[in-house]
């Protein structure tokens, strides 16, 4: 019995990322093509507070999130505070069908080929992720219920004044 224990740790451990499990490692790099044609690279924003949000159109929890994730944006921008909305969707005419009903001030890039979800191994939509000025994950938070900005908010103001 403890032998199948140990196995299923090991197979377990194997299974999950280790910075998936745990925030503390470095944010995996990435570029991708944002809504307005520019080329955006996480690289570009070292040294600021970097939110990662991972959405489909027809993630109905998504379409909730985003007007208040815009607004957390706003208040937070001017502070060294940058929002990310990566969509995953292969085609990004419903992504953009959306966004014309519901704008957002934030950049929005496109994933087409889930590379970047699959580099974060996001399995939940929405997926979304805190990155420090140094780089580095501090929080990683899937799906989304109201009231979780709440959660999202006080990661964002424990990591500015850093």
């Amino acid at each position: 019995m403890r032998n199948r224990i140990a196995a299923l740790a090991a197979i377990l451990t194997l299974a999950v990322p280790a910075w998936a499990a745990a925030a503390g490692v470095q944010a995996p790099a990435f570029t991708l093509q944002s809504v307005d044609g520019r080329t955006v690279s996480l690289a570009q924003f070292k040294g600021d507070v970097v939110m990662i949000n991972f959405w489909a159109s027809w993630c109905g929890p998504c379409r909730q999130e985003m007007p208040l994730l815009d607004s957390i944006y706003k208040q937070y921008k001017d502070m060294g505070f940058v929002l990310l909305g990566v969509n995953v969707e292969p085609d990004s005419h419903s992504a953009n069908a959306w966004l014309k009903k519901t704008p957002v001030s934030y950049p929005i890039l496109y994933d087409p080929k889930s590379q970047v979800s699959q580099l974060y191994q996001v399995q939940a939509m929405p997926t979304t992720v805190i990155v420090d000025r140094q780089g580095i994950v501090r929080f990683v938070h899937n799906g989304y219920l109201p009231g979780d900005e709440n959660q999202y908010m006080n990661s964002i103001r424990t990591l500015i004044v850093q």
